[in-house]
This record gives structure tokens, sequence and C-alpha cells, in this order.
């Protein structure tokens, strides 16, 4: 990492936060598939990292010159690696502190801070983290995430892996301006966050719009009518057997899952209410019997929805 060649200390400059948001993801109990995003205003003492906003000179690593800019169309496909202990506690390129358990990045040219989607391109599993470091320097990679972003995207027992990195635009410029805009004493952080790893393997992940954390329980409750992508016929629902691939938070998310299930059959996006948050189930179904619903299951999960579930209504 460059803060690791001393290229960036100096730049961990402390001052008084006002937090614009933080990013809260967690791990559906029922699928342990979906994931969601959560937004919250908290006050400066909640948060022990002290960042600023900044973009950076061209500089140079092994002699490879990098020219950090502001490029919110930014996209590209690269392998990825993690980083994590050795930097643990360290200040970071924009002068937070790394937590190998947040959900955070390091890039070599993007703005500090700014939002990006990581998708790796080996299983498909898709997370939103923040940049604010910089790096990695080795192998031509595209991108450093934290441990715990290695953890939910599948690959920290791997390494590395493939993925694509994409900006969000709006988050990003979003962030900027509030960092910006609170003068040269004043900073903002958004923080992306995780639950502790479970026992088990990591979820596959599907991050969008931040919404309320879904309660969810192993039987599915009763449920409103399915909404239907309008590209697929409409599935009778009468009872009986389904296949659930995922659950989410948003319907953005839910009918992405939706369009990747399309040679499967049927396929309905059954709503229902969480507390105060609604949650979108996709599932395969109905299908006639727990035979049928078991051959399902197994190509399902064979294609690579290991955490699929036969549900009923």
């Amino acid at each position: 990492m460059l803060r690791s060649r001393g290229l960036f200390r100096g730049l961990a400059a402390r001052a008084g936060v006002l937090a614009v948001a933080t990013l809260a993801l967690a791990a559906c109990a029922e699928t342990q598939f979906a994931a969601h995003t959560a937004k919250r205003v908290t006050g400066s003492a909640d948060l022990p990292a002290r960042g600023v906003y900044k973009v950076g000179k061209p500089y140079q690593i092994d002699g490879t010159w990098y020219y950090p800019k502001e490029e919110y169309d930014y996209r590209e496909d690269g392998v990825a690696s993690w980083y994590g202990a050795d930097f643990h506690g360290k200040p970071t390129a924009n002068g937070e502190v790394y937590d190998m358990n947040d959900l955070t990045a390091a890039h070599r040219t993007l703005p500090l801070p700014s939002v990006v989607r990581v998708t790796n391109l080996d299983n498909g599993r898709s997370l939103i983290l923040r940049v604010n470091d910089r790096g990695p320097f080795a192998k031509n990679r595209i991108i450093d995430v934290s441990r715990r972003g290695a953890q939910l995207l599948g690959y920290e027992a791997k390494g590395t892996t493939r993925v694509r990195v994409e900006i969000l635009p709006e988050e990003s410029v979003a962030l900027r301006d509030a960092m910006l805009g609170k003068g040269r004493g004043e900073g903002a952080v958004v923080t992306v966050s995780a639950p502790a790893a479970p026992a088990a393997a990591a979820p596959a992940v599907v991050v969008a719009t931040p919404a309320p954390p879904p309660v969810m329980v192993q039987t599915a409750p009763p449920a409103p009518a399915p909404v239907v992508a309008a590209t697929r016929p409409q599935a009778a629902v009468v009872g009986g057997a389904y296949v659930q691939a995922g659950a989410f938070s948003t319907m953005e998310n839910a009918r992405h899952l939706e369009f990747q299930l399309q040679d499967y059959g049927p396929t309905v996006i059954m709503p229902v209410q969480s507390g105060a948050a609604t949650l979108y189930r996709v599932r395969i179904g109905p299908l006639a019997d727990a035979g049928e619903a078991q051959r399902m299951l197994d190509r399902v999960r064979g294609a690579g929805y290991s955490d699929a579930v036969v549900v009923a209504d």
C-alpha cells in the first residue's frame, strides 16, 4: 500500500466531523443470500475516523505513473486483492483509520473518498464499498478491498479474484460536495459496516438503495399478490412449494435476480412487510409437488445459487 511507502504521511489530518451517512450491510438469515444497506445520520462521537476529501497529484510507484482524477463514469474489469491485519489501525491515504472489518477499499486513482460497486465476476456477488485509500500496486490489480469485503465477496481464502469495479456517481458526488461544503476545518465520513462473519461461507451479496434491515423468519408468512417483471408471464400463485433464491429490500435488486433466473421457469417477486420495511422475495414456482421442488432446488443450487431454499405458502 502507498501509505507504507510514506508518500501519504502527513495526510492524516484530524478535524471535527459531521457524518452524512452510514451504509450498513446485513445478511438475510433465511437465505444467506441477500443484503441491504441502511442510511442513518450520526454525530461525530460515533465515528472514530477523521478523513478529508482529496484527489491528489500524479505520483510514481516502481516506475509506473498514476494520475488521480474525478472520474464519475469509471468502470473497469480486472483482478482484486484484499488487505488486512498488517494495515489495521493505520492511517489511510485521506486521513481515516483503516479498519479491516469495515467495508472499504483502496484504489490507485479514484477520488478519496468515493463510493464503488465491486462485483465478483467468478460468483456474481456484489458489494458497495467506500474507497478511502491508495493501492494496490502489484501485478496490475485494480482494487484492494478490506478483509471483510473479501469475505462477503467470497474470495478471502483465495486471495484474489476477477472483479468489475463501477463508481456510483450520485453517491460519490454527494459525498464530495458534503465534505467540501464544510470548509477547510471540517470533513465528513461515509462508513460502510457489516455484521460479524457467520460460521458458514459468506453470503452472496447484492447491494443497492439504502433501506432499513429486514427481519427474516424461517417460514415465509402470507404475502400480497406477487409482482412479476413486465417482460415475464405472471404465474398463478395459488399456494404450493417455491424455490426461493433471494430476498431484498429493494425492487431493483429483486428484478435483477429475477432476470438471472428467467430460464428456470415461472419466477415471481413476492413483497412482504417486515416491520416498517418491505422485503421482496424472489421465487421460482409455484411447483407441483415436493419432488418437483427438490429437483428445481438441485438445479438452482447447481447453477451457483447455493443458498437457495424450498419454501411453502
